[in-house]
């Protein structure tokens, strides 16, 4: 769950600053566009909390990611098992130190839909989503977040739908819920956020340690 998860949310969390004060859902929509066209790169520290419904099941996890254009990503599992999930566009590598194994194959197509279109800078949000706010009778929550309720025109297995909140200011995405064709839920939550920080390619290239087996991605 969590691959699908690292390339869903990738188009969730990068959003580069915006001077504008949106006040109606076309300017939300306007100054959110431009602020993903923005974006070159990201950094930020995340929790998460996955909800399996046929299991009944709720599983925490944290760690940190880092995004660039071009469909480069890299999520850092932490917590309860660590993981590194990684990308450079073409490739995708998921390695799980506690099995002593990466797992290697093509970067998947979602990066080539809503996800990857935002991470390429495209920023097409009525392109790619039917937008409307969360509550329209009050679009805002306490802290003052725009808080948006997102339907895929083209919906993936991985992605129905997603609600996101999201910092006026600096438009930065401080929360994400990401509900799936089977109904499952992942909530991830977004601190520490820096933007446009050069991050290296290099980054988002895995060379695995020596005696690490390697399994083609299923």
């Amino acid at each position: 769950m969590r691959n699908a998860v690292a390339v869903v949310a990738a188009c969730l969390v990068a959003v580069a600053a915006s001077p504008a004060s949106a006040q109606t859902l076309e300017d939300v929509v306007r100054d959110l566009e431009g602020a993903y066209s923005r974006m070159t790169d990201l950094r930020a520290d995340f929790t998460q909390t996955a909800f399996n419904k046929s299991l009944n099941q709720t599983i925490p996890a944290q760690g940190a990611v880092f995004l660039k254009k071009g469909g480069k990503l890299r999520w850092e599992y932490k917590e309860p098992t660590p993981q590194e999930i990684v990308s450079d566009g073409k490739k995708l590598w998921v390695y799980t130190p506690v099995l002593n194994q990466v797992n290697v194959g093509e970067a998947p197509e979602a990066l080539a839909g809503p996800a990857g279109s935002f991470l390429a800078g495209l920023g097409r949000l009525r392109a790619e989503f039917h937008v409307r706010f969360l509550n329209p009778a009050r679009p805002r929550d306490a802290e003052g977040n725009w808080v948006l309720d997102l339907t895929p025109k083209q919906p993936l297995p991985t992605l129905a739908r997603l609600i996101l909140t999201v910092e006026p200011k600096a438009w930065e995405v401080r929360r994400a819920v990401v509900h799936d064709q089977f109904e499952n839920t992942v909530t991830m939550r977004f601190t520490k956020v820096a933007i446009n920080s050069s991050l290296p390619d290099t980054l988002f290239t895995f060379v695995p340690p020596k005696g690490v087996a390697t399994v083609p991605l299923r």
